[in-house]
């Protein structure tokens, strides 16, 4: 998908004009260069949204052969059973040729007597497995001799009247390996023109089925993210290879075909596992090609539709009593087996390679999601920014965003009765929304999650200026959060010390402690494989600025003395011209990096010297997790169980912060302590277990809800 704008300057406007607000409050608090890059933070991303249209070849001569070898030992066998039109077939394999994928693929076709040549011609494209039937076997027959076949772990089968788009089979791959449960992955198929041909099909009780979707534009937000469904077309689906061969293929009750997919999706449900679509697998079908459109022909292949749903209604009836009629509300029917939903919102999109808190947050929708949740996702002002909103569609979260969504408080007034739970993260998404959902929302608890106690790090800041305007902001800002939780059913803070905090501010207030969510990855190295120091934060958050000119000004001259060799490594998306002009022989600035972890692995110290600040600092939890000791001032280790000397090393001012980090550098034995202290602190207070105990206590959710 991509993001479209009608012209730069109406999205310019409409996002000034939004934005005006808060704004002025940046500019007040913040200063015009910190106002300035957010502002070309949000001019940089287009909340209109519209799907890249498919990318087709041309079906016309010449056919000239394509090579189909794979680039190592394949982990996915794609299966295409073939009777005649060799011109589909030969696009169908180019296409497959064209696009490519990052996992090695062989292509295994199963000519099933063609009398057009197929086989004969075929016989040329290198690297292509073609297998050639001595008699008609249909499709269900020569799929699963294909499968027989199959030297990859996984299966793919795909019709010869596809053609396969940009990331369709690393996004089936990719759900295998984002959801244990999955069984099957079905594609999402396009008509040639772009429309929408099925995102899942829905069946009802009388065994009839419906593609979701159908004719509908496909970027909508209701089709754009993975889930559960009924069952996936046979014209793209995914299954272990292992898995299909032990529920024993494709049913022969169901030869030549039609309703093989149904029937395997329920086998596959009744082994224990899920059948997911997955929107991200595009894939063009040029819909009845071979066995034609006509439901109500009394000849052909097409007959067998008929004649099939009866043995499969027949099989499957017990099950299918617990299915809607035909007719029920289709948002309801396409994921009938969700027992909770969960509106978050907060200011931005989640960007977890740019800021700690949008690693919080999708940890959170993943936990979210294993207490049964299905989690919709909006920014306040509805942008849509890629990849990350593939990102989180690609695990099951559907986002809202515009034009299909123009306000959230819209999209509450239509689907507000959905919700059992609304989360709003940070002060400004929930003033903005919090009336809404409590006037649209009569069945949902309403949580305010702070991220971080706004009015803290404010009155931080004017101490540390001196600054009265500043202060007064605070003030209000303090007015601010307060009456949110209040107003709000239940409060999220990220440390036991910001909930002291509100115990005297707020007795009244119900808080609850949801912590930074981490995974606990250990050490890559040991310390003699290290070297160097790593300060990493996001600028558009001003703590960090201040914080690494004061790394860079004040304790860096007096770390040289100590450690002469020492080199600092920066890491932070928009440094402002200030930290640039910090850069040096022995200081790089490296802006936003994509992939950070192999600068946790090689560095020797991670450094947080933070003056000011609130909350739990992700940049010390991400250092942690991957056993890289941290140095870090009081305020950077406020509330994270942190030990001096065993799990962290604690100064405040330039010399003793210098001291330390030379220390570090020096002692191997204190390193290697200080290293799996740190390690135990996440996995006893910020891996995913802690967050999920916290999150059932916090919403009444009894253990195996």
């Amino acid at each position: 998908m991509t993001a479209v704008g009608s012209t730069a300057g109406t999205h310019a406007l409409d996002i000034i004009l939004r934005y005006f607000p808060r704004a002025l409050h940046v500019l007040r608090t913040e200063g015009v260069a910190v106002l300035l890059r957010k502002l070309k933070r949000r001019l940089g991303t287009t909340p209109l949204r519209v799907a890249d249209p498919p990318r087709l070849l041309a079906l016309s001569e010449p056919f000239d052969p394509v090579d189909l070898t794979p680039g190592a030992a394949p982990l996915v066998s794609v299966v295409i059973p073939v009777h005649n039109q060799f011109g589909y077939t030969h696009h169908c394999l180019a296409a497959l040729a064209h696009v490519g994928a990052q996992r090695a693929f062989e292509v295994i076709l199963v000519d099933d007597c063609s009398s057009d040549g197929t086989g004969e011609r075929l016989v040329r494209y290198p690297g292509l497995r073609l297998i050639r039937n001595p008699e008609n076997l249909g499709f269900v027959g020569s799929c699963n001799r294909g499968a027989e076949a199959a030297q990859g772990a996984y299966l793919v089968f795909l019709n010869n009247d596809t053609q396969v788009q940009p990331g369709w089979l690393d996004a089936l791959i990719d759900t295998f390996e984002d959801a244990p449960d999955a069984g099957i992955v079905g594609s999402r198929l396009l008509y040639p023109d772009g429309r929408q041909q099925e995102a899942g099909a829905i069946l009802f009780a009388d065994g009839t089925a419906w593609n979701y979707g159908h004719l509908d534009a496909p970027d909508k937000p209701q089709y754009s993210y993975r889930r559960a469904v009924d069952y996936c077309s046979g014209a793209a689906l995914a299954i272990e290879t292992a898995l299909f061969r032990r529920l024993g293929g494709f049913d022969s009750a169901f030869a030549p075909a039609y309703y093989e997919d149904a029937d395997l999706a329920f086998r596959v449900r009744a082994a224990g596992r899920t059948v997911y679509y997955q929107p991200l697998s595009r894939v063009v079908h040029f819909e009845g090609i071979s066995a034609g459109r006509d439901e109500q022909t009394q000849t052909g292949l097409k007959r067998y539709q008929r004649i099939n749903a009866e043995t499969f209604r027949t099989r499957w009836a017990e099950v299918l009593a617990g299915f809607g009629e035909r007719g029920e509300d289709l948002e309801r029917a396409k994921e009938r087996a969700v027992r909770r939903r969960v509106l978050v919102v907060d200011n931005y999109m989640v960007t977890p390679d740019r800021e700690s808190g949008s690693v919080r947050m999708i940890n959170l929708f993943r936990i979210l999601q294993g207490l049964g949740f299905k989690v919709t996702f909006a920014a306040a002002n509805l942008e849509a920014p890629e990849p990350y909103v593939a990102d989180l569609q690609r695990i099951g979260v559907e986002v809202l965003y515009r034009p299909y969504v123009r306000r959230i408080r819209d999209h509450l007034a239509r689907h507000g009765t959905d919700y059992d739970l609304v989360i709003l993260s940070r002060a400004d998404a929930a003033a903005a929304t919090l009336d809404a959902a409590r006037t649209h929302c009569p069945r949902a608890r309403i949580v305010f999650d702070t991220v971080d106690l706004h009015f803290l790090r404010e009155h931080r800041l004017a101490q540390l200026q001196g600054d009265r305007a500043t202060l007064r902001v605070a003030e209000r800002r303090k007015a601010q959060e307060l009456d949110l939780m209040r107003r709000a059913d239940l409060t999220f803070v990220v440390s036991e010390a910001e909930r002291d905090i509100l115990a005297v501010e707020a007795p009244d207030v119900r808080v609850h402690v949801v912590s930074n969510i981490h995974r606990v990855f250990g050490s890559a190295k040991p310390y003699d494989a290290r070297s160097g120091i790593l300060f990493i934060g996001a600028f558009a958050h001003p703590p960090n600025t201040d914080a690494v000119l004061f790394l860079c000004r004040e304790i860096m001259p007096l770390l040289r003395v100590r450690v002469p060799d020492s080199r600092l490594s920066i890491i932070g998306a928009d440094p402002p011209r200030e930290v640039l002009a910090c850069a040096g022989s022995d200081i790089e600035i490296l802006g936003h990096v994509p992939d950070v972890e192999p600068f946790f692995a090689a560095c020797r110290a991670s450094v947080a010297p933070l003056r000011y600040g609130a909350g739990v600092k992700g940049k010390i939890n991400q250092s942690l997790a991957h056993g890289l000791p941290v140095v870090a001032t009081r305020v950077a280790a406020e509330g994270m169980h942190l030990v001096d000397g065993e799990s962290v090393l604690i100064a405040d001012d330039a010399p003793a912060f210098a001291e330390a980090i030379a220390r570090l550098d020096r002692d191997p034995l204190l390193w290697q302590r200080l290293s799996d202290g740190g390690i135990r602190v996440m996995e006893t207070h910020f891996g995913f277990a802690a967050a999920e105990q916290a999150l059932r206590e916090a919403l009444d959710l009894e253990d195996g809800t």
